[in-house]
């Protein structure tokens, strides 16, 4: 008798546990879809529509301002046509570290020449040699979602040492 008493409180623990967890998961995926805002519109995705014309690149050739600490540099001049391959890396033609004088661009970063175990090479390394899996040029767009980013310095931080 006990051992039927025993397992029936162990199967309403487990019912128990199981409605708890599948609640948490609807209740946290209703809060979810509130939270996030839709990128995609209010049209209906299955329906044909005319296609928007391509953003205009921003090519003014003038480095702009990094949003956060270790972000990529974007690329501030029109790469169409360029060719990226295994063989080929027109990027490099003017901003490896012995072409940048001739060129004027600045030089690819000394982390390009270094492998994963820090030790420098004497060329670009084969991890960082595809330049547009992180760098990319801007378009001239508007932001899907409004950006509420404000660099510390905005927020009234001091350097360590400045004494006011």
């Amino acid at each position: 008798m006990r051992s039927q008493d025993s397992s029936r409180r162990l199967i309403r623990r487990r019912v128990w546990a199981i409605t708890a967890v599948a609640l948490c998961l609807f209740t946290g995926g209703v809060t979810l879809a509130q939270v996030v805002p839709p990128l995609t519109g209010s049209q209906d995705p299955m329906q044909s529509q005319d296609t928007r014309p391509l953003p205009k690149w921003v090519i003014d050739d003038l480095r702009k301002m990094r949003n956060y600490p270790d972000q990529p540099p974007i690329i501030p001049h029109s790469i169409d046509g360029y060719q990226l391959s295994v063989n080929t890396n027109r990027c490099l033609s003017c901003h490896k570290r012995e072409l940048t004088e001739g060129s004027g661009a600045p030089m690819i970063s000394v982390t390009h020449y270094m492998n994963r175990e820090g030790q420098m090479l004497a060329d670009v390394s084969p991890r960082r040699y595809f330049c547009t899996a992180c760098h990319v040029p801007q378009a001239d767009v508007k932001p899907l979602v409004p950006n509420m980013f404000k660099d510390m310095s905005e927020l009234g931080f001091q350097p360590a040492g400045s004494e006011q």
